[in-house]
């Protein structure tokens, strides 16, 4: 027997078994995408109730998880390029080593949120301290796994892209479980304790996939053009520059989406923390769908559900507010649908199973590009969540033949369908100025949506009306609305007058959060002191309690508000009372000082003191005792849940006095 037959003997000793080499590795990645998408929500989940429990802790965190996902596909793609398989396995080890060294998962914070400023990157810096080492260790396991599973020599070796779907389907497991099972189970603390035993046996099957991949024998002449054969219809040369930039773009778009989709159902359809998981569940489960041959979702279902679900939620932007679960569905049903073709596009574009670590590098490029400007970017830019409807119109160019459908579109048919948004707009805009804003709007949104289904059969056309359409209903709102918006870290707030000219209202989200009577019936400027409005009036709960308070006590002195609002409650405080409001953003603090909009603070109580960041942390901090402490914090129309548990009422009655009386606002 020669050298080579007794090293390859002794590869085959070492060696699984081949019908268990396919198992492992589905297991193994299965494994690294559940521990990795139940870090997620577990995590963000602790660094919550340091912001206020804002829907804008999600999306920092969706992109502090996109780009070092990318940073992990990048380190997967120089291992397989650069070293030998075995230095590459005997350097992941150690990756994972020391990841461990940073286990169990606790909140690693240096320091308390700014209490003045975006706490953006003090927040990016908490997860990178906290999580950052395992999280980058677990990310790169997919794309290294596939690329080790596709020198292992099993017969599906040469495209192993199917195994994607394993991968995802550990995340969709993920995601579902942790607010269905895990979070009510168990408390963070034995989560943690869990996730480190589950990441010490992911070492123990990656050690089994490397010793399947490094102690086998290579595949003779014969059984490797067999396999080549398989997989004949793709191109198997180096990927090109404009193919890199396809695999960037489509991969932007629907990650992009996920996050600008995740902050608009937050805050203008239905303000559950509980629903921030589920267009990310829904996002990989499209991965699942469609990368693999066939696809479960076939094109032709796709290229008819695009341009109807878009239509529909165009025109439903003209109707107003659509009910709750509705409105959900709607923007669900159309996210995932622009999520299936984006995604199907990029796995008809793969490259061969040599290049799988470059392809899974530049997908994630375009997804951690795609959360930087929906997560990062559109808040500095925008002062609504304008990023929305623009992502969704890029979506539509990446239906399947939508570039060269519209390549093709010339001279008179290019103007005739240019021409038609542009007369909807014009009339949407005389009936806004001279009759409506309501029929203005309307009118534009039906008329649009009714162009994009007559021609639903043409992906160019569909999507060259789907961004006029966009750009239309974006000037309309600018040509007629007199209303404010106002973004910071924790939302979008909205200043308007009310129809008839007598209210200025503070809005975030899908709730009102405060109004003042600017003009009598009459139409005169309202003078004097500021009466409270809504359910803050005078003769309304809040209005009873704090009199309550003060007969009990015989007067206050120290008077604690949790939620600030127009700063209403503020003109219940008498001239001899201090009052403290503890406000999370510093944006509603602006809008409430400035005597322009709302007087309740200038008039009432000038003298008041603010403090800014979340009341969990900053009461706690309150060296007086308070007559009456009342919370009504709400982050659209959500009460933030920390602020109702155990703890939060043991902190209460710690800072109250000894007569002293609580109210919690819990209308919704």
């Amino acid at each position: 027997m020669s050298l080579s037959q007794v090293q390859i003997s002794a590869q085959r000793a070492a060696a699984l078994p081949a019908r268990l080499v396919l198992p492992a590795f589905a297991v193994t990645i299965f494994a690294s995408a559940l521990l990795l998408f139940a870090l997620e929500p577990m995590f963000t989940k602790m660094a919550l109730p340091a912001l206020g429990g804002s829907p804008s802790v999600w999306s920092v965190a969706m992109v502090f998880f996109q780009t070092l996902m990318f940073a992990g596909y990048c380190y997967a793609y120089a291992i397989v390029r650069w070293l030998p398989p075995r230095t590459g396995g005997l350097v992941h080890a150690l990756v994972l080593a020391i990841a461990m060294l940073s286990l169990p998962i606790a909140l690693r914070a240096e320091g308390a949120p700014p209490s003045g400023g975006d706490p953006t990157w003090w927040l990016i810096s908490v997860f990178a301290a906290s999580i950052g080492l395992p999280f980058f260790a677990l990310s790169a396991q997919g794309p290294l796994l596939q690329a080790w599973f596709s020198r292992s020599g099993h017969r599906q070796a040469e495209d192993p892209y199917f195994l994607y779907g394993a991968s995802n389907i550990g995340s969709f497991a993920a995601l579902v479980a942790y607010p269905l099972l895990i979070e009510p189970l168990s408390g963070l603390a034995a989560q943690s304790g869990a996730w480190t035993i589950g990441f010490a046996l992911l070492a123990l099957l990656m050690t089994i996939c490397g010793v399947a991949t490094f102690n086998r024998p290579l595949p003779d002449a014969g059984a490797a053009v067999t396999r080549h054969a398989s997989t004949a219809d793709r191109d198997t040369t180096s990927p090109r520059l404009a193919a890199g930039l396809a695999w960037v773009a489509l991969a932007f778009v629907p990650s992009a989406l996920l996050v600008s989709v995740t902050a608009h159902i937050s805050t203008s359809v239905a303000a559950a923390p509980l629903l921030w998981v589920a267009p990310l569940g829904l996002y990989l489960l499209t991965f699942v769908l469609v990368f693999r041959q066939p696809s479960l979702v076939p094109e032709r279902a796709l290229s008819m559900a695009q341009p109807w679900a878009a239509a529909i939620i165009i025109m439903a932007a003209g109707v107003g507010a659509l009910p709750t679960g509705v409105g959900l569905i709607a923007h669900l049903v159309l996210f995932t649908v622009n999520a299936l073709v984006c995604h199907g596009a990029l796995y008809r574009l793969r490259p061969d199973a040599r290049y799988l670590t470059l392809f899974y590098a530049a997908m994630s490029l375009g997804g951690a590009l795609g959360g930087l400007f929906a997560g990062l970017a559109a808040p500095q830019l925008f002062t609504s969540v304008l990023e929305y409807p623009l992502l969704i119109a890029a979506a539509l160019f990446c239906a399947p033949g939508a570039l060269q459908r519209l390549n093709d579109l010339q001279g008179k048919a290019l103007a005739r369908l240019v021409l038609g948004p542009a007369v909807i707009l014009v009339a949407a805009w005389a009936l806004s100025r001279h009759v409506d804003a309501d029929i203005g709007r309307k009118l534009l949104a039906a008329g649009a949506g009714l162009m994009i289904l007559l021609n639903w059969r043409n992906a160019g056309r569909v999507a060259l009306l789907g961004l006029l359409t966009t750009l239309s209903m974006l000037a309309l709102e600018r040509l007629t609305s007199e209303r404010e918006t106002f973004r910071s870290f924790f939302g979008v707030h909205l200043v308007e007058e009310t129809q008839d000219g007598t209210f200025r209202t503070l809005a975030h989200g899908v709730t009102l959060h405060g109004a003042i009577r600017i003009r009598n019936e009459d139409g005169a400027p309202v003078a004097g002191r500021p009466v409270p409005t809504t359910y803050y009036a005078p003769d309304g709960p809040l209005g009873d309690a704090i009199a309550a308070a003060r007969s009990r006590q015989g007067g206050l002195r120290n008077v604690s508000f949790i939620g600030l609002g127009a700063g209403a409650l503020a003109c219940h405080v008498q001239q001899d009372e201090a009052l403290t409001y503890y406000e999370i953003d510093p944006m509603v603090v602006r809008l409430a000082r400035d005597a322009t909009r709302f007087r309740y603070l200038s008039d009432c109580a000038p003298q008041t003191r603010f403090v800014i960041g979340d009341a969990r942390l900053t009461l706690d901090q309150q060296s007086f005792s308070s007559d009456i402490i009342v919370v009504d914090a709400f982050s659209s129309d959500a009460i933030p849940v920390h602020l109702l548990t155990r703890e939060a009422f043991e902190l209460y009655l710690r800072k109250l006095s000894p007569h002293g009386l609580i109210a919690v606002h819990i209308s919704n």
